[in-house]
């Protein structure tokens, strides 16, 4: 139910007064957090043209999200040169392994049409490794290991044929294996989730030697730099990663066996991410014991550096890195502070920390090594990127984009970081007023809002560049993109919030944020829209069933009913609401009672669902079931379905649809015209 996306106005812009029309623009730079007075508005000083706001004409279109854009995803970097994976919408969302080397340029490693993803815990991550001129990959289309040498071979298959799963690789040079997450799904019931050893010599020659089981989970397993000891991280049901999970310490023989294994960190609601063994043999990690994710080296009690800032974000995926080695002194780390994601290096041995300068504002997947570093990071004017950074010089280097395209900055929005209340808390989002620079609206009117709810629950958003956010802003729309109650970023008591309490807290703060920003005179009250997908789809339910908030909202392969969600979804998430509604079944009252399927007789706005069919973490009859019975009330209600799409649309076709057909039912719901004609989708008891 998951993943992120701060928080500068842009170049030549400043705040203006929070009273400031909609379409004011200004024109002075304006770094950091923004206070709420100082909320500001934008469009050029005179557009071209006067239109209603959501039917203005824009550069950022569906085809440019997904001819010009690729995912970005798991940068590494060995031996001087760069590797990421390349999710492209062109390919039907095959993910490609990608190398650079400063000399030669970049190159495809695995050819078409293989695709390299992990489906361990259904979200993956984690599916590669590179270690000399070999690389360890899994296959998307039958989930086994292959390895391949880096210059134009054939891959050849290492783990066996059968119901497995692999992720999270660890190559024992000195033991000739390769340890991995294995999840085996061959008996009944549960996967089971164990670390394994495959010997390279003969992979195939019998069944992988277990390492470590009989946790629920595992991750992170990683080697000291001499072979002797293992550490890694498992949990138990009915915790998430992000709950508690126990670094675990195992001393290892001369042939690769256990000898014994102590848990050195966490525990009970400690959690504990990216254990990392530094070029000394050192073991360091990241715990929250203090509120903050911040960064310990074992042995110590205090943090390298003690600060309310973040040094992890959710483990949704294998894989996930916010620090690295630079060299024997000094790491390489980046954090998020009131949303923003920030870059450091910290002196272990001084115990001192500087802060880099850059203008990014979202990064992750930071990987180190001698004295550079990659990562993948974006800022409010620059698409996610695949990084460089040189140690010695302070450079950054872009070694890919996101996108090809060459927008100019006027054309965007900025996100502006603001807080509102709901009830007696405080509550985080990031505004994007309307804006393009070629239209205004007519005086007196304002703007349809349409706030964003980010999947998870447990997740965060943020302000990075986001062309998905700009297609609407460009058209006219205002957008409020809620970090609501139960997100991170924000210490791990903001992230608790929401504990026996989803569908009750993470409501009534969109229902807020959207009333703050019309209290304010930025967003007109009679259209108010709400979109979400995953988790922020059942948000985007719950808030039109149970408030009257909002006027529509499309919800993205979203839940509508918690007790099937219980019983259905797969492993990772099979006990993920004990923590945020109740132990099921025991609080299968508490279940009912916050599922909109149970009160679909309270809903009476007009809602599109789109939904993956092959999907397995959210299953389709969740959206089928609401839309019948939308149907039956006479409500008017789209259902866009994909054959071929699981949990997140990957394929261009789908991003397409979904984009154009979402601005097409708000269109004819509320009136306004379009430059040009919608998909032609099907919206039942529109003109009852």
């Amino acid at each position: 139910m998951r993943k992120r996306q701060l928080v500068s106005s842009a170049r030549g812009r400043q705040n203006a007064p929070l009273t400031a029309q909609p379409h004011e623009r200004a024109t002075k730079a304006h770094i950091g957090p923004i206070d709420n007075e100082d909320i500001t508005t934008m469009s050029e000083s005179r557009p071209e043209q006067i239109a209603p706001y959501g039917s203005w004409k824009s550069a950022i279109d569906a085809d440019l999200l997904v001819q010009g854009s690729v995912r970005l995803s798991e940068a590494s970097l060995v031996d001087g040169r760069a590797y990421w994976l390349e999710s492209r919408p062109t390919e039907k969302g095959r993910s490609v392994l990608v190398q650079f080397c400063p000399k030669q340029g970049r190159r495809d490693v695995i050819p078409a049409p293989l695709s390299i993803r992990s489906k361990a815990h259904e979200y993956g991550g984690a599916s590669y490794l590179v270690c000399g001129d070999t690389v360890y990959f899994v296959l998307a289309d039958d989930q086994r290991i292959y390895r391949m040498p880096l210059e134009k071979a054939l891959p050849e298959a290492i783990s066996p044929e059968g119901d497995f799963r692999y992720a999270d690789f660890c190559l024992d040079s000195r033991r000739n294996r390769l340890l991995c997450v294995q999840e085996d799904y061959s008996a009944e019931g549960e996967a089971r989730a164990r670390i394994v050893a495959i010997d390279l010599q003969d992979p195939l020659g019998s069944a992988p030697d277990i390492i470590a089981e009989g946790a629920d989970f595992y991750s992170n397993p990683a080697l000291s730099p001499n072979g002797r000891q293992l550490c890694y991280l498992r949990w138990y049901h009915p915790n998430m990663p992000w709950d508690s999970t126990e670094l675990c310490l195992a001393q290892l023989s001369d042939d690769g066996a256990i000898d014994n294994v102590t848990v050195v960190a966490g525990g009970r609601e400690e959690s504990i991410f990216q254990p990392q063994w530094s070029p000394e043999g050192e073991l360091f990690y990241v715990s929250d014991r203090s509120d903050w994710w911040n960064i310990y080296r074992l042995g110590e009690e205090a943090p390298l550096w003690a600060t309310a800032a973040e040094f992890a974000t959710p483990q949704w995926v294998f894989g996930m890195s916010t620090y690295g080695f630079l060299n024997s002194d000094e790491i390489l780390c980046t954090f998020t502070e009131g949303g923003r994601w920030h870059l450091a290096r910290i002196d272990i041995h001084a115990r001192s920390h500087q802060i880099l300068q850059h203008a990014f504002c979202d990064i992750e997947s930071v990987h180190c090594e001698s004295h550079k570093a990659v990562m993948i990071a974006a800022g409010g004017s620059e698409f996610p990127s695949v990084m460089g950074f040189d140690n010695h010089s302070g450079k950054f280097t872009r070694i890919a984009s996101s996108n090809s395209s060459d927008l100019p900055d006027e054309l965007f929005s900025h996100a502006q970081a603001i807080q509102f209340p709901a009830g007696d808390r405080e509550v985080h989002g990031f505004y994007y007023p309307p804006h393009n620079p070629h239209f205004s609206a007519p005086e007196g009117t304002l703007p349809p809002l349409i706030v964003f709810s980010h999947g998870g629950p447990t997740g965060a958003t943020s302000a990075g560049l986001n062309l998905k956010i700009q297609f609407w802003t460009s058209r006219g729309f205002a957008i409020l993109d809620v970090n609501y109650s139960g997100s991170t970023g924000y210490g791990r008591r903001y992230r608790e919030r929401l504990r026996d309490n989803w569908g009750i807290l993470d409501v009534e703060d969109v229902c807020a944020g959207a009333e703050y920003l019309v209290s304010r005179g930025l967003a007109d009250p009679e259209r108010l829209l709400i979109k979400g997908g995953s988790a922020g789809g059942y948000t985007v339910l719950a808030a039109l069933t149970f408030h009257n908030t909002f006027s529509a909202g499309a919800s993205h392969y979203g839940i509508g009913d918690l007790s099937t969600l219980a019983r259905d979804t797969h492993k990772f998430e099979s006990r993920y609401l004990d923590k945020l509604v109740g132990p099921w079944p025991e609080a299968e009252a508490r279940y009912r009672e916050r599922s909109p399927i149970e009160h679909v007789d309270q809903l009476s706005c007009p809602v599109i669902f789109f939904q993956g069919l092959e999907d397995k973490v959210v299953p389709p009859n969740q959206a089928q079931t609401m839309v019948d019975a939308l149907k039956a009330q006479g409500i008017p209600v789209a259902y866009i379905t994909f054959e071929n799409e699981g949990h997140g649309f990957r394929g261009g076709d789908s991003i397409k649809m979904a984009l154009e057909g979402e601005l097409e039912f708000y269109s004819r719901v509320f009136g306004f015209p379009l430059p040009q004609p919608g998909p032609g989708i099907n919206i039942a008891n529109l003109n009852q």
